[in-house]
């Protein structure tokens, strides 16, 4: 059994406070008046009812210092229009800093051994390059981790499959989620609150006067309002297409013709864009996207969004992701099956399996080795090589 915070924390009894009932009943019996003897009765029961901590809910609770929050504002170019951030958890500088601390803490973990990072790292888009990541407790996740970019623009029914509704209740679910951090929300908070440095970023952060307030619900602000600030926009698809910077090469001009062919075209390639909308790549639904081919809708291994809606034709259905640092994001798929943009590429060429839910855009399609590379060509210019080395987002430990 792995010994808590709070046992090891837990101040053991002195020998003097745990026997003084002994010496207290010798004398007692050499004493002759009843008044004496009832005198030291009542201090003796006065002894063992004083509380194990003396300061519990006292001075030495109080945290010191001012609560002046500073508004943060976001700077967004004029192309991509501003998020609404949730009334119950306005933005503030002192808030993002608490939460990327936070991101990257391990004691939110149960054995003290992952943080969020370690599944969602900077390099990687804040996603990982494994099929499947490594939970606190040892085990290999079911899936693997999304990459955490613009999740503002569309705050709900996140996940792979629209598990959770909000930043700050996906935070809550995977600290105790055995298959995340596999953490107790009451030993993360006993490592958090005996922290100095915690107790004056709380406190500048959401106000709270004292270590007894902290509260998980203040982890889960900080931590969604940090993760609120990972916006992509600076990839050179955007200083091309929006900033009207630069432009195209060759290869990759002809891999954007490919991207957005449309049906009305009348064209074999049904194209990338009715999934992956400009200008974040995804149109945030879920769909059957042909991966998988079982007998019935019924056999899905993993059922996808049909395991949260119960909706039989939800089954086999995904997040559609975005492409945004697609090139960093690898493997791909919400099991990591494909190795490389090719695989992809591979894949929805040759169609589906002609399941009743899967997306009608899903069908074969002749697609050369030329065009393969000059959609990857055109694919890698959504690297955002600025919010992959923000200093704002990286380790602060």
């Amino acid at each position: 059994m792995i010994e808590t915070n709070r046992q090891k924390n837990k101040k053991p009894r002195s020998s003097h406070i745990l026997y003084p009932s002994l010496h207290v009943i010798k004398f007692m019996k050499s004493l002759r008046h009843p008044k004496s003897i009832i005198i030291w009765l009542f201090l003796a029961i006065g002894l063992f009812s004083c509380p194990e901590d003396p300061c519990d809910g006292c001075v030495d609770d109080v945290i010191p210092g001012d609560y002046n929050p500073t508004a943060y504002g976001f700077q967004f170019p004029e192309w991509l229009p501003e998020f609404e951030v949730p009334s119950d958890n306005p933005m503030t500088v002192e808030g993002i800093a608490l939460g990327r601390k936070l991101f990257y803490e391990t004691d939110l973990s149960g054995d003290r051994n992952i943080s969020c990072a370690s599944c969602h790292q900077l390099e990687n888009s804040f996603s990982d390059n494994i099929p499947f990541s490594l939970a606190g407790n040892g085990q290999m996740t079911s899936r693997g981790a999304m990459a955490l970019v613009n999740l503002g623009f569309n705050e709900s029914n996140l996940l792979w499959d629209g598990g959770v509704q909000t930043l700050e209740e996906q935070v809550l679910q995977a600290v105790e989620d055995p298959l995340m951090l596999d953490g107790d929300w009451i030993d993360v908070l006993d490592r958090l609150t005996i922290d100095g440095e915690y107790q004056q970023m709380f406190r500048a952060a959401f106000g709270v006067e004292r270590k007894s307030e902290i509260s998980k619900d203040h982890v889960a602000k900080a931590i969604a309002q940090f993760e609120r600030t990972l916006v992509s926009y600076n990839s050179r698809y955007d200083q091309v297409v929006w900033e009207n910077d630069g432009w195209f090469t060759n290869e990759e001009e002809r891999g954007r013709a490919l991207f957005f062919k449309e049906d009305d075209q009348q064209v074999e390639h049904p194209g990338c864009s009715h999934c992956h909308i400009a200008k974040y790549f995804t149109d945030h639904s879920f769909r059957n996207n042909g991966i998988d081919g079982p007998p019935s809708l019924s056999d899905f291994e993993d059922p996808g969004r049909g395991g949260v809606t119960g909706v039989y034709f939800d089954n086999g259905k995904f997040r559609v992701p975005t492409l945004r640092n697609i090139e960093v994001t690898a493997p791909y798929m919400h099991d990591g099956r494909f190795e490389t943009l090719e695989e992809v590429l591979d894949h929805y060429s040759a169609g589906g399996h002609d399941l009743e839910n899967e997306d009608p855009n899903i069908r074969p399609f002749t697609l050369t080795e030329t065009q393969k590379q000059d959609m990857i060509s055109f694919l890698k210019t959504l690297t955002d090589t600025v919010f992959l080395n923000k200093t704002d987002f990286k380790n602060p430990f």
